[in-house]
């Protein structure tokens, strides 16, 4: 502890000395313009003297991360030619970096450990695994400032001596720019000497290194990576894409636009889980219920309420035909036409240039390609529970065709999950006749929502005649002559819930298995590894869709493909970051819970200051036309300011209403747009323009208002 007391001490004394005595003036450009003749003179009576006092210098200003670094550097150039300036700094600034290096371990690493272990464990994860090439590209790429890697690289596992030497290299290229424009400052001395090509060139190379680097550092990682493998000739295909779902479909579809040969891989049904498990079945049986549900409150309407009386089979028979009468929008043949070559079968990625094909009839074939794209999806996860095995249950995506053959809902069902697919399901099917359960573990359903939201949502849920157990974690199932239970636990006491059929929605897991992605050192977790481009370890392998996150929507799917189809196909020349800024998601359950950007929570968890501004339907004039008034909008913006930061609509119709927020926040157009753009009456849609109203009125120039009062009373006459 003394010696790092100690440590600290020298430290602070040496900086407060730097500054103390105005050392800093004389590295500034003006400072060495004016010493350099001195400078000169002192060299060519002592050049080894003089080389070592400047060693020493720049070592020390290195080691104690002093700013001037660059005004040495091009001082080396000006006083002591490239050749030998070269020399000196190369050595000197790799000494004094790995001095910075060794200061930032001793003094800050054990504390900053203590603080922030876990981060620190997973940046010394990838420090273990190519540690040395990390440090290379941020000293080739002078991004972050060289004093600042020194002291953030002390904090990691690397070693010093690879810390030296890869800091030597890895600024070698830089060094060399920088000497090289302090031999042309040394050569100016009249205006005319500054339009001398030599000088010019080296002040471009200043302004264009950051690009160079950055090619060498793509090149260097391309080698890397591609070392293993033999890139063919010529390639069969532009691109191959794997999976028909919404990433894959959009993919091959924007590929085919542009004139790339394309083939879409799909083992399954085309239009994925979206089409045939997803979105497009549950928004069926929604709508189904709904109606059921209307019959029975039929009396808000004027009308003699009553029980529907429908058979469940013709239900589900409505929800495959719904699924028939997308299809062809998804279907190999309308993507054909469209310039796509689908085969139907199961691929492997070989090597970064090749894919594995194996048909639906057995057929193997093999097809080289410039890049592929991954959109495998995702499927329901099923927990290790005991029991469950042989508990009969289904999936979000299995329970369409195990229930398409009952005559009634099932009498007694379980919804194991509170999410937004949970939370839909169970409504639908506790309105279709079936008495359900729903079991959640966390203390509310919805748990991304607001509390305020997840309790709406849990009434609205309990209204519609489910049992909503939340706080309660799942067990085990078990089986007790032919009679079926879950058994769940809520502060150590078990209950027994029998089930005629149980529904597994707590949420979904990545297919990644089986692709070829192991082989090939492609790193996944939950999810994918990729760069905000989409692209993986390898640059002509992109992903896209819930195998990347970090939103499972097909919408989000949809946005991504659009960058992976663009980057693989054009990236060699611009690549796009994927834009996430503005993502809306809805959960469809009667009514509608619909949300865009932050919410209260969120920005509370952040530090983030909002003002909450709240319109109710009850108040809206269509919604009292429909006698459904329950709901709300709820916008979060800066205090004072129409800045939409994030919006919660909850109403009839809100996976609509929300649409207009999204515009507004995608083209940074704040509350007082939305509140002086007309809107028809009477739409639910009026109810956007009122949120903005009632912004407008809680931040109203009171000042201004008040001189207008008196102005009008003057006019009056009356002041």
């Amino acid at each position: 502890m003394f010696k790092k007391v100690l440590l600290v001490g020298l430290v602070i004394a040496l900086i407060t000395s730097f500054f103390y005595f105005d050392l800093n003036t004389y590295l500034t450009l003006d400072g060495l313009k004016g010493s350099l003749g001195n400078a000169q003179a002192s060299i060519d009576t002592n050049p080894i003297s003089s080389i070592a006092i400047f060693f020493t210098v720049y070592v020390a200003v290195a080691g104690l991360s002093l700013p001037g670094a660059v005004i040495l550097t091009l001082a080396a150039g000006a006083l002591f030619g490239l050749a030998t300036g070269l020399v000196i700094v190369s050595f000197a600034s790799s000494i004094g970096a790995t001095l910075s290096f060794l200061v930032s371990r001793f003094i800050l690493r054990e504390t900053m450990r203590k603080r922030f272990a876990d981060k620190l464990n997973k940046i010394d994860e990838g420090v273990n695994k190519e540690g040395g090439f990390y440090l290379f590209t941020l000293r080739l790429l002078p991004v972050f400032p060289f004093f600042l890697v020194n002291i953030l690289m002390g904090l990691t596992s690397i070693k010093t001596t690879t810390f030296y030497w890869v800091s030597q290299l890895g600024m070698l290229a830089g060094t060399v720019v920088y000497v090289n424009a302090g031999t042309q400052l040394a050569q100016i001395e009249s205006l005319g000497d500054i339009a001398s090509p030599n000088l010019i060139l080296s002040f471009v190379l200043l302004g264009i290194f950051p690009w160079i680097a950055k090619l060498i550092v793509n090149s260097v990682k391309r080698r890397r990576v591609y070392k293993q493998w033999k890139k063919p000739t010529t390639f069969d295909r532009n691109m191959v894409v794997i999976g028909g779902g919404a990433g894959g479909l959009v993919t091959s579809y924007i590929a085919a636009v542009v004139k790339a040969k394309v083939t879409l891989v799909e083992a399954g049904e085309m239009g994925g889980d979206c089409l045939n498990y997803g979105c497009v079945p549950s928004k069926a049986i929604i709508k189904s219920a709904k109606v059921a549900n209307q019959f029975r409150q039929a009396d808000k309407y004027g009308l003699e309420s009553s029980e529907p009386e429908f058979s469940f089979k013709k239900v589900m028979a409505r929800v495959h035909q719904v699924i028939a009468d997308i299809a062809p929008n998804d279907s190999v043949e309308r993507y054909t036409k469209l310039g796509v070559n689908v085969i139907k079968g199961y691929a492997k990625i070989i090597d970064p240039w090749t894919v594995e094909i194996t048909h639906n009839d057995g057929e193997v074939s093999r097809l080289t390609t410039r890049s592929i794209v991954i959109a495998t999806g995702a499927r329901p996860f099923v927990p290790p529970l005991p029991g469950i095995e042989e508990s009969g249950y289904v999936t979000s995506d299995t329970l369409w065709k195990s229930f398409a053959e009952l005559e009634e809902a099932p009498k007694r069902l379980i919804v194991l999950g509170g999410g937004p697919i949970g939370c839909e399901l169970a409504q639908a099917f506790s309105r279709l006749g079936s008495e359900v359960t729903q079991v959640e573990r966390a203390p509310n359903l919805m748990g991304r929502e607001d509390l305020e939201v997840a309790e709406y949502a849990e009434e609205v849920l309990k209204q519609s005649g489910i049992n909503v157990l939340t706080n309660h974690d799942a067990l085990r199932f078990e089986q007790n002559d032919g009679v079926r239970s879950l058994i769940v636990s809520q502060n150590g006491k078990e209950t027994a819930i029998e089930y005629d059929q149980v529904i597994i929605a707590v949420g979904r897991q990545a297919r990644l298995k089986g692709f070829g992605l192991e082989e090939l050192g492609i790193n996944f977790d939950r999810t994918i590894d990729t760069d905000d481009y989409l692209q993986t370890i390898y640059p002509n392998i992109y992903a896209a869709g819930d195998i990347v996150g970090p939103y499972q929507f097909t919408h989000v799917a949809a946005h991504q493909a659009w960058y992976a189809a663009v980057n693989a196909l054009f990236g060699s020349f611009k690549k796009f970051k994927v834009d996430y800024r503005v993502i809306p998601w809805t959960t469809f359950i009667d009514p509608e819970v619909a949300r865009v950007g932050l919410n209260e929570t969120e920005a509370k968890e952040k530090g983030i200051e909002v003002e909450v501004t709240r319109y109710d339907f009850e108040e809206l004039d269509r919604a009292i036309t429909e006698s459904s008034r329950k709901g709300f909008i709820k916008v979060l913006t800066p205090p004072g300011k129409d800045k939409i930061l994030g919006v919660t609509v909850v109403s009839e119709h809100a996976g609509d209403l929300i649409a207009e927020f999204v515009l507004a926040m995608k083209h940074d157009l704040g509350l007082n747009k939305i509140l002086g753009t007309i809107h028809a009456y009477p739409t639910w849609a009026e109810g956007t323009k009122y949120a903005a109203g009632n912004w407008k009125k809680a931040n109203s120039p009171e000042k201004l208002l008040a001189w207008v009062k008196k102005f009008q009373d003057w006019r009056r006459g009356t002041s």
